[in-house]
């Protein structure tokens, strides 16, 4: 399964907000690399950077929650599934946090050079 793929089955809507912090991740983080030898700058950078990383964990697991939230409700209405159709909504579901927690761990590993290039 590639990543457009991914990205469809994980929900559009969430994922589409979960790639445009992606790439906002990896610019402030950038930016606050080039700007490292103003601290004023740099430290402004990477407060965004930190902040828009921990917005892309958050909306991952809401966009998780609000996937396991209409599994259950469908689930509730048909009465009985498969385990093996039940095990793989929760995997879709899955997909935001994953991307979302990937991110986050982007924007600290930005954080932590910043701190040990001072």
């Amino acid at each position: 399964m590639n990543f457009y793929e991914i990205h469809i089955e994980g929900g559009i809507e969430f994922m589409s907000i979960l790639f445009l912090l992606f790439l906002a991740v990896l610019g402030t983080g950038v930016v606050a690399l080039i700007k490292k030898k103003e601290p004023v700058k740099r430290d402004k950078w990477i407060k965004i950077n930190q902040d828009l990383a921990l917005f892309a964990l958050v909306w991952g697991i809401f966009g998780q929650t609000i996937g396991l939230f209409g599994a259950f409700q469908a689930i509730e209405e048909v009465g009985e599934v498969l385990q093996a159709l039940l095990a793989g909504g929760l995997k879709v579901s899955s997909y935001t946090t994953l991307y979302g927690l990937l991110i986050f761990l982007i924007g600290k590993i930005f954080k932590i050079i910043l701190d040990f290039s001072e």
